[in-house]
C-alpha cells in the first residue's frame, strides 16, 4: 500500500503497519501520516525511531563524488568482474532483498555473512549438533504457564514482548491458560524484571547471577530436574534451595517456556549454555508437563537471512573467517550499524541517512522496507513471514533493484 504525502499538513491519514525494528515485527502499530510520519502507540521506543526517520538526502557516490545512479552500478559491477573472492556482509534486508544478494554471490563465488553472524552462531551449533524442542510466540500467548528469562530481560531487545504475549488484555485473552497467573523468573545479572510484574502485582523471582555463572547455575538446575541429589547448598554463590525452588516451578507447570536471547549469551563457549537450556527442556518433556525453548531478539533482518539461505542452499548462514579482496555492505534497516574499516575495495548499500566513516569505493543509498518499500521478514519465532508496507514516496531503489541490475551487468 502506498501512501501519498503530497498533501496538506493537515490532511492526516491513519492506518496500521509492521514494525522492523525487532524480530517480534509488532503488526499493530498505528501510524499518522501528513508531511511526516507519527506513530501514535508510543509504547515502544524502537517503532518511534524506525518509523519517525527523516527520509535521507544521500546519493550515489564513487569514490566520494555524487555519481548516477547507473553509473554508481557500472562502478560496483566492475569491482565485482575484477575480484575472484568478495564478502557479501552485513546482509540487513528483507526476503526479497536477500534473495538477490544470494543469487549474485553464487554468480561471484562470493560468501555470506550476516553482520549478527556471532550470535546466530550460537544457536546454530547447537540446533545442529543436538537439536531442540521450541515453541512459537501464539503458542506462548495461549499456553505458556511459567516464562523462564535466561541471561536476559527480553525487553531491552524486544519491548512488546510481555505486552503482546504475557499480560493480555481481554480484547486478547489466552486460549488456555490464565495470561494473569503466570510466573516469570529471571536468572542473569542486572535484568530490568519490571515487565515480569504481574497485573495484579506479583513480583517475578529473580535469581541475580553474573553472566559467566549462568553455565554452572543452568547444568545444577538441569540436574534438579532430571532428579540428581546435589551435595553442594550453593552454587556460583546462588542457594541450590532457592534452584530447587524453580524447578518446583518447572516441573508443576502445564506448559513451562525457558527463553533466551543468543546476543545476550556473549562469552566464550555460549553455546555449551544454550544447549544446557534445551535439555532442561527435554528432560522436562519426558516428566508429567509440557516445556520448550524460545529464542528471541532477531534484528536487521537475521532470521529472515538464515531463514532464505537454508531453503536456497540447504545451509545456514555461518560464522566462518573468511579470506576476501572486495567487501559488500548491505544494510537497508539501520544507518548507525557501518561497514568494518579495511583497505580493500569497498561497496554499500546502506539506509539513505547512514554516515560513513570512511569513503566507499561505491555508496548507493537503498529503500528501507516497511518505510520506503514493501517487502516481507520472518517473525524471530520463524512461524510466520509478515508483509512490509511501502508508507512514503521516495525515489530510492530497493536491495532487490540494485543487486539484480549489478548482477545484469556480471552476464
Amino acid at each position: 500500500m502506498e501512501v501519498s504525502l503530497n498533501h496538506m499538513q493537515d490532511d492526516v491519514k491513519t492506518m496500521t503497519a509492521t514494525c522492523p525494528a525487532c524480530g517480534l515485527l509488532c503488526d499493530d502499530i498505528s501510524l499518522e501520516i501528513s508531511q511526516r510520519i507519527k506513530v501514535a502507540n508510543r509504547n515502544c521506543a524502537k517503532s518511534v525511531q524506525f518509523f519517525e526517520q527523516p527520509l535521507g538526502e544521500n546519493s550515489p557516490q564513487i569514490n566520494g563524488k555524487s555519481a548516477t545512479l547507473s553509473q554508481a552500478i557500472s562502478h560496483a559491477a566492475i569491482l565485482l568482474k575484477a575480484s575472484k573472492k568478495p564478502l557479501f556482509t552485513g546482509l540487513s534486508t528483507d526476503v526479497q532483498g536477500f534473495r538477490a544478494i544470494y543469487s549474485l554471490a553464487q554468480k561471484t563465488n562470493g560468501h555470506l555473512q550476516h553482520l549478527n553472524s556471532e550470535s546466530m552462531a550460537r544457536n546454530m551449533a547447537v540446533l545442529q549438533s543436538t537439536g531442540w524442542q521450541a515453541t512459537t510466540l501464539t503458542e506462548v500467548k495461549n499456553r505458556a504457564d511459567v516464562l523462564v528469562c535466561i541471561g536476559t530481560d527480553i525487553v531491552s531487545h524486544n519491548t512488546r514482548f510481555f505486552e503482546r504475549f504475557m499480560w493480555l488484555s481481554q480484547e486478547s485473552s489466552a486460549m488456555f491458560t490464565d495470561a494473569s497467573k503466570r510466573e516469570v523468573i529471571y536468572i542473569g545479572e542486572n535484568l530490568n524484571t519490571q515487565a515480569g510484574v504481574s497485573p495484579d502485582g506479583k513480583q517475578p523471582i529473580s535469581i541475580n547471577c553474573s553472566q559467566s555463572d549462568l553455565p554452572e547455575i543452568l547444568a545444577v538446575l538441569r540436574a534438579l530436574v532430571a532428579g540428581k541429589k546435589l551435595k553442594a547448598q550453593t552454587v556460583a554463590g546462588i542457594q541450590v534451595s532457592d534452584l530447587m525452588v524453580i524447578t518446583d516451578k518447572l516441573k508443576q507447570a502445564k506448559y513451562a517456556v525457558l527463553a533466551w536471547i543468543a546476543k545476550d549469551l556473549d562469552y566464550p563457549h555460549a553455546e555449551l549454555a544454550i544447549q544446557t537450556i534445551t535439555e532442561t527442556v527435554a528432560l522436562l518433556n519426558n516428566q508429567t508437563g509440557r516445556a520448550a525453548g524460545l529464542s528471541l531478539g532477531g534484528s536487521d533482518g537475521d532470521t529472515s537471512a538464515n531463514n532464505a539461505n537454508t531453503w536456497l542452499s540447504g545451509f545456514s548462514l555461518n560464522n566462518t573467517k573468511t579470506e576476501h579482496d572486495v567487501l559488500v555492505w548491505i544494510n537497508s534497516f539501520s544507518a548507525e550499524k557501518l561497514p568494518p574499516k579495511l583497505d580493500k575495495p569497498l561497496i554499500v548499500l546502506g539506509n539513505a541517512n547512514t554516515i560513513l566513516k570512511q569513503i566507499p569505493d561505491v555508496f548507493i543509498p537503498i529503500a528501507t522496507p516497511g518505510l520506503d518499500c514493501s517487502g516481507t521478514l520472518f517473525r524471530v519465532d520463524s512461524a510466520v513471514i509478515l508483509p512490509l508496507k511501502k508508507l512514503r514516496k521516495n525515489n530510492l531503489s530497493t536491495c532487490n533493484e540494485v543487486i539484480s541490475q549489478i548482477e545484469v551487468l556480471l552476464s
